[in-house]
């Protein structure tokens, strides 16, 4: 186990691309949101950049932090954090102005019975939060569900596709880019749209799911029959250098895997590792939730750490008895019902 923490503590280290653009990076860095999947390795990757590039720079992670052993872990690694409801407009107007904003709130599981809740979080939030930081730039995580699903032969929905979100979680994402819009041309807002599927680490994310239903022996559905990986390491150094490409109206941008990857082929990959023999259910249909990323390529290059490294680590660190948390993707809906 030891061996196999030591890589994945090697896979999350910043490049020297990132602690570049971190370095010429104007201001500090507020993470809203921070007590979610990405946002604490999202803050230790900040602070760990800035530390690289030997400036001063201040990283600071909000959150309601109903887990209060994570507002100390990062109090510890010299992250900031403030406690607060976002939805309590007070506590919104207290945050401290600051020159770079990453949005990383919002709400997915548990849509259906609190639609109303889903839309405050992801649709009016948006709109007070750009309101508030109208003066920084943002960076707002998204999501590919604002797009429908596209034929697998079309490897996926590039930004100027139209969008067409199914479901009320997916039309509310969608809100929430429409408000942060809204907000940049009429302030003048320097914003970056961060459309992300799907993001993956030892704890957590599509890849993982997959791997405990081979060593499970639990079947897997094959509907939702394709998906587009990252790992969360590339995911949030792309996110850190994207405040160089903010922009009024605010560009649009989709990271995910450059591979269109078979589930089918996925769970036979583990398999091997495992020496079990995954079991399937249905067959696979002509469409998926697919996003194109080259343009985030052509900004940042292909990402560091490839598919079958995240698929080799996740089946060690799985045999080893790593800790994962449960919060699945729920990639296999085709219907947007969350």
């Amino acid at each position: 186990m030891e061996n196999i923490e030591t890589t994945y503590k090697k896979l999350l280290a910043p490049s020297q691309r990132l602690i570049e653009d971190v370095a010429r990076l104007e201001g500090d860095i507020i993470i809203l949101g921070v007590g979610g999947k990405m946002g604490p390795d999202l803050a230790r990757l900040a602070k760990q950049a800035v530390d690289k590039a030997g400036i001063k720079k201040r990283i600071i992670g909000v959150a309601r932090f109903s887990e209060p052993s994570l507002k100390e872990q990062l109090n510890q690694e010299g992250i900031e954090t403030i406690t607060a409801d976002l939805l309590n407009d007070e506590q919104l107007q207290q945050l401290p102005d600051v020159k770079n904003v990453l949005y990383l709130a919002g709400q997915k599981f548990g849509t259906a019975g609190k639609e109303s809740f889903t839309w405050a979080m992801n649709a009016y939030l948006p709109g007070r939060v750009a309101e508030k930081f109208k003066s920084s730039k943002i960076v707002a995580f998204s999501t590919g569900n604002v797009f429908p699903l596209s034929p697998i032969k079309t490897n996926g929905f590039a930004e100027d596709s139209p969008t067409g979100p199914v479901g009320e979680y997916a039309q509310s994402c969608l809100g929430r880019e429409r408000l942060f819009q809204y907000s940049s041309l009429k302030y003048k807002t320097p914003v970056l749209i961060y459309r992300l599927n799907y993001a993956n680490d030892v704890s957590y994310g599509v890849l993982l799911e997959i791997a405990k239903s081979v060593k499970e022996e639990q079947t897997i559905d094959l509907q939702m029959g394709h998906v587009n990986v990252i790992w969360q390491g590339d995911a949030n150094e792309m996110a850190l250098r994207c405040f160089h490409h903010c922009s009024s109206p605010p560009k649009i941008l989709n990271i995910a895997g450059p591979e269109t990857i078979s589930v089918r082929w996925i769970a036979e990959e583990f398999g091997k590792l495992f020496n079990k023999k995954p079991l399937f259910i249905n067959e696979e249909k002509p469409t998926a939730l697919l996003s194109n990323a080259a343009e985030s390529f052509r900004l940042f290059g292909y990402p560091h750490v490839t598919l079958k490294q995240m698929i080799e680590l996740l089946a060690g660190w799985l045999l080893s008895g790593g800790k994962t948390i449960n919060k699945p993707t729920h990639f296999q809906e085709r219907e947007g019902n969350y």
